[in-house]
């Protein structure tokens, strides 16, 4: 899914980590001074997971900056954050959760239409020798560009 709106937080090392096979698009329940926070560009999606409990999605371990004129308002950082997703995925997301030993992993933050929205990937946790396999696929195609970018200069 492609983000229409700006970006806020992103998670670059869910990638490295995760084999990513799905994702899903959610809203989320946010209060005033933590909406205006995220809009400001303060949020952070390091350490940070999606897990099902009770028929509902929750997110932990966002942390989202106070915001600087909330005063005595302001919320907690850290606070878990209900997500908000149709109830047939949400189902969906019971049954591979729990079975294959899929985990969900927040990817992106964003404000679209005016509301903020998280993008959650359904993802495999990778073992070591995948991490350095990617690595050496990523370093091989760099090289490859790199020669192509020089073949095309003339050097």
């Amino acid at each position: 899914m492609a983000t229409e709106g700006k970006l806020i937080a992103q998670n670059k090392k869910a990638r490295h980590d995760y084999t990513i096979e799905e994702t899903y698009e959610a809203g989320m329940v946010l209060t005033g001074t933590e909406i205006k926070s995220l809009r400001g560009g303060r949020g952070n999606l390091k350490d940070s997971f999606a897990r099902v409990s009770n028929g509902e999605v929750w997110l932990h371990n966002m942390h989202i900056s106070p915001y600087e004129q909330g005063n005595r308002y302001n919320h907690d950082p850290v606070r878990t954050r209900k997500l908000l997703m149709h109830r047939k995925e949400i189902d969906k997301l019971i049954g591979l959760t729990r079975e294959k030993g899929y985990t969900l992993v927040p990817l992106k933050v964003y404000i679209k239409g005016g509301f903020a929205k998280i993008l959650l990937g359904l993802g495999k946790g990778k073992k070591k020798y995948d991490k350095r396999e990617d690595l050496k696929k990523k370093d091989a195609k760099r090289e490859i560009q790199r020669a192509f970018k020089d073949r095309q200069l003339g050097r």
